[in-house]
């Protein structure tokens, strides 16, 4: 089973299997903007959601802290380009 974890002192969500680390979203804080700037997945687990599942958790604490999100990470940004779903909280 995969579990997405929140790790704000880290400036991250990362994903697990089994207790291993298999994929991880960073972010950059500042006051009222996170900017999510690197996502990456193991290769055996490409295609699976789960970067998408890691830029959620971010999004998904950044809105319950009334943050704004921001993204130079190219799959973030193309996630949010193509959706309308994060338009609440996703400065595009």
């Amino acid at each position: 089973m995969i579990n997405i974890e929140f790790e704000k002192d880290q400036k991250r969500s990362a994903a697990y299997e089994d207790g291993k680390e298999i994929g991880f979203s960073y972010f950059q804080i500042s006051p009222t903007v996170w900017n999510i700037y690197h996502t990456e997945v193991d290769e055996g687990h490409e295609g699976e959601g789960i970067a998408k599942k890691l830029v959620e958790k971010i999004v998904d604490s950044a809105r319950e802290e009334g943050i704004k999100i921001m993204a130079t990470c190219p799959y973030a940004r193309r996630l949010f380009k193509n959706s309308n779903e994060y338009d609440d909280v996703v400065i595009k």
